[in-house]
């Protein structure tokens, strides 16, 4: 709604989808090493503070008389390699667990809204279309 330039995003890619009650839907998942997790919370702010600042009060279920609403998840990964060798003797494999690596960070979000709500979203954030 307002004239600022679209908003560049390196982390968040959303992708558009509508649901039963025509009531559009991007979501975008960034899955990260921990070095970049303030980087992504930074793109989440700026998208919700866009429509807190440009929907004031409007926040809510669409189908309850909202313009618009999100979902955040958050999910934190770690992965533990394993040495594998086979026993030929014993016809069998060999299972080593090693130490956990870095944790991966996976965040959702989900912004939904109505038709004008999108419009602005996709100008907001230069999406084209078929987001």
């Amino acid at each position: 709604m307002n004239g600022d330039a679209a908003m560049q995003l390196n982390y968040l890619s959303f992708d558009y989808s509508e649901d039963t009650e025509g009531t559009g839907v991007f979501e975008a998942v960034a899955s990260v090493w921990p070095e970049r997790v303030a980087a992504v919370h930074a793109e989440i702010v700026a998208v919700l503070d866009w429509a807190h600042r440009d929907f004031p009060g409007q926040r809510g279920a669409v189908g309850e008389g909202g313009e618009w609403d999100y979902e955040l998840h958050g999910l934190r990964e770690y992965a533990v390699p394993e040495q594998l060798a086979y026993d030929a003797a014993a016809r069998r494999l060999v299972v080593q667990p090693g130490l956990p690596g870095a944790p991966r960070h996976t965040l959702t979000l989900l912004v939904s809204g109505t038709d004008e709500f999108c419009s602005f979203f996709r100008q907001q954030f230069a999406l084209d279309k078929a987001a």
